[in-house]
């Protein structure tokens, strides 16, 4: 991956329906030349789907948590996971070094419906500790960054 293709990659994560024409003026490239890179990203995994990002309030989801979880031993790593998997309302985890082993980022309607999701995170077999934090207002939310310093931002 070369920076013409980080560039079509943030000009795609700005906007995944942009058109070829318009990400191949930007790069000084051909349409045909942008599709067949974009191809190619998609063929190496380097792009892996693309998606609508829904505003969470404008949906309903007034509340957004991240809970940080201990479990008492690895062994329980698997079923954790696949349970975090299944809820609908984790939108994100991750398996963490440090004081706890997983991050969890929740969103909801209510604080009600936090503590209802709370009870459960606490139910999963072997969680030991947990953690909640209300996010107050959300700074930047990306799906995923470009390698460091390698691409510029779209114009």
């Amino acid at each position: 991956m070369d920076q013409i293709d980080q560039k079509i990659l943030a000009h795609l994560k700005q906007n995944a329906r942009a058109r070829a024409s318009d990400i191949g003026k930007a790069v000084h490239l051909s349409v045909s030349t942008v599709i067949e890179r974009i191809h190619k990203m998609e063929d190496a995994g380097i792009i892996c789907s693309y998606t609508a990002i829904t505003n969470d309030a404008k949906v309903g989801n007034d509340v957004t948590a991240l809970i940080e979880i201990s479990l008492e031993h690895p062994r329980f790593n698997d079923s954790f996971s696949d349970q975090v998997m299944r809820h609908p309302n984790v939108v994100s985890c991750y398996y963490l070094t440090g004081s706890y082993d997983y991050m969890i980022k929740v969103s909801c309607r209510s604080s009600d419906e936090l503590e209802v999701i709370h009870r459960w995170v606490k139910d999963q077999p072997g969680v030991c500790q947990t953690q909640t934090h209300f996010v107050l207002r959300t700074i930047k939310n990306i799906y995923s960054a470009l390698p460091s310093g390698d691409a510029s931002a779209p114009e």
